[in-house]
């Protein structure tokens, strides 16, 4: 039976819910894009499964996060790795497309090297920032590589990995829909009234160790611009916040990105337990925390991180950025130039990763 009466088969694997939304987008753009209708195996998430993923066990078996809770799981995990690997060698699919989650994808990956399938991987690792040696590693068994960073790719290229640049998913997301005036109106906030929008981090951790340093940093705020806190739940409330603000104060992570495309000034902040920031001042290579700042190799993005992260810092610089229109009006446009370049206005990253791979299959696997 041929191809086009039986459609594609694709084998997807995502090992955290971020990757089960890239996956989902990715199957929706595929059944649309593709010339024959695909098929789909794998693992993944809920929202895989809503387009057609029969998961060959729960994704949440391996979103795991802490070395202490890692542990325990190890064999486990492994066993996963091995029980991937042989249903993709057994279905023999037209491709297999690891998702982000490298600990998972790249054991997986390796173990079909040489199986005559092509191996793609979405999100390339962050070699730009530390450990440089992987990029030549993973060109060892990955047969194309796709990047959501636009500087991503000559770093695989040179060590003669195939890599695309696909475009960031943040911006098929609805940062730059947020409605400020109607969250204005929901809280009872003049259009007139001061707003700062506060953003400690996603984690755990990450909320831990910032909220009490941003808490100090508003206090002192508070004595120049007397103002009563909001707290928000929920992805559209956060947009909403975001939008109705003048200024924002985070941490650093994606939503310098959201912050960037929805047009809202921002001053980012970050830090670590003091073994991780020793680790990191010898192995990151980078000169910037912010994405945006990274994007456009500038710093225009106030950054404090690790020593730096202190409340009287921040006060001064949200203070500084609130009050002075020019630098506000220089860094809209800086995030909008960032935005751009991440495929804000184009093509959808997920059509754009659904054509690399529907490409990657035509030519099938890479002779190395």
């Amino acid at each position: 039976m041929s191809v086009a009466e039986t459609g594609f088969l694709i084998f997807l694997v995502a090992g955290e819910p971020s990757g089960d939304v890239l996956g989902a987008r990715l199957m929706a753009a595929l059944k649309e894009r593709s010339p024959v209708p695909p098929r789909f195996a794998g693992v993944g998430g809920e929202r895989m499964t809503a387009e057609g993923l029969d998961s060959l066990f729960p994704m949440s078996e391996l979103s795991i996060m802490g070395y202490l809770e890692v542990v325990p799981k190890i064999p486990r995990v492994l066993a996963r790795v091995r029980e991937t690997a042989a249903a993709a060698q057994q279905m023999r699919p037209d491709a297999v497309i690891t998702i982000d989650a490298p600990d998972f994808s790249f054991r997986v990956a390796r173990r079909l090297a040489g199986a005559g399938i092509p191996l793609i991987h979405y999100v390339a690792p962050q070699v730009w920032a530390h450990r440089p040696g992987r990029s030549a590693k993973i060109a060892e068994f990955l047969d194309h590589l796709l990047a959501i960073l636009p500087f991503e790719p000559p770093y695989f290229e040179a060590v003669g990995l195939p890599c695309s640049f696909v475009g960031h998913a943040i911006v098929e997301e609805s940062a730059h829909e947020g409605d400020g005036e109607g969250f204005r109106a929901r809280h009872g906030i003049s259009p007139e009234a001061p707003l700062v929008c506060v953003l400690p981090g996603s984690r755990h951790g990450e909320v831990s160790r910032h909220l009490p340093i941003f808490g100090v940093a508003l206090g002192l705020l508070a004595a120049r611009w007397p103002v009563t806190a909001h707290v928000v739940v929920g992805r559209d409330e956060k947009y909403d916040a975001i939008a109705a603000s003048r200024v924002a104060l985070a941490a650093s992570g994606t939503i310098a990105l959201e912050l960037a495309i929805a047009g809202t000034p921002m001053v980012i902040a970050y830090k670590t337990n003091t073994v991780t920031a020793w680790l990191a001042r010898r192995m990151v290579r980078v000169p910037y925390a912010c994405l945006v700042n990274l994007i456009l190799d500038s710093p225009v993005v106030p950054e404090f991180v690790q020593e730096d992260c202190r409340a009287d810092l921040l006060a001064d610089a949200v203070a500084a950025l609130y009050d002075d229109g020019d630098a506000r009006a220089m860094q809209i446009s800086s995030g909008r130039q960032a935005a751009k370049s991440l495929g804000l206005g184009g093509m959808p990253p997920s059509d754009r990763a659904a054509d690399t791979v529907l490409k990657v299959i035509a030519e099938g696997p890479r002779i190395r």
